[in-house]
């Protein structure tokens, strides 16, 4: 009997896949499964979340608006769909893609706000590895979300095109722009 491997939809592998950025290789989850559906408890214990499938986790992030709440399965076939479409358009394997654009997207430096005696200031602070992927999912969402709404293009076709830009770091993804905005505020409060 011989070992098939795992791929995700029954396509796409996830042997090949590289994270760039080594302070978000403890993050990005590549764990092997046939569909992003697991129905794990990652939001039980305080950072379990870390080791949620990076694929689940954009999924999840993908089911957050007023009436996409809990529609689990659609998001899996947007998801699909949008994986379709980034292998069409680049060639490469999308996960490759998904994961480059989760790395590209958060940002590195934020503001934060220092308060003691009723004088309130904004400080800069370097981004934790988890909150700069949660960042980036986020923005990318938001904006496919945002592109998609009332338009003609599908939510799988802008969020596949988010994603090839934020994974080429082009200003023309949604979470790039974000990104830069938040590292040019933390930045002049040095």
């Amino acid at each position: 009997m011989t070992e098939t491997e795992i791929k995700l939809f029954g396509k796409w592998e996830f042997s090949n896949v590289k994270v760039n950025d080594q302070s978000l290789v403890a993050y990005i989850s590549r764990a092997e499964q046939y569909v992003p559906h697991s129905a794990g408890r990652y939001s039980v214990k305080r950072f379990r979340k870390a080791s949620c499938p990076i694929i689940e986790r954009l999924v999840n992030s993908l089911m957050m608006n007023g009436r996409n709440n809990g529609k689990k399965i659609l998001a899996v076939r947007t998801i699909k769909q949008t994986l379709e479409i980034i292998n069409l358009a680049t060639g490469k394997n999308p996960l490759q893609v998904v994961v480059d654009a989760v790395a590209n997207g958060g940002a590195r430096e934020d503001a934060t706000r220092i308060g003691s005696a009723g004088v309130a200031r904004r400080q800069s602070v370097d981004v934790s590895p988890l909150r700069r992927v949660n960042q980036s999912i986020r923005f990318m969402t938001i904006g496919a979300r945002k592109s998609a709404f009332r338009g003609i293009k599908s939510l799988a076709e802008c969020l596949a095109d988010e994603l090839i830009a934020c994974a080429n770091n082009d200003e023309a993804s949604s979470a790039i722009k974000k990104k830069n905005e938040v590292e040019r505020v933390s930045e002049t409060t040095r």
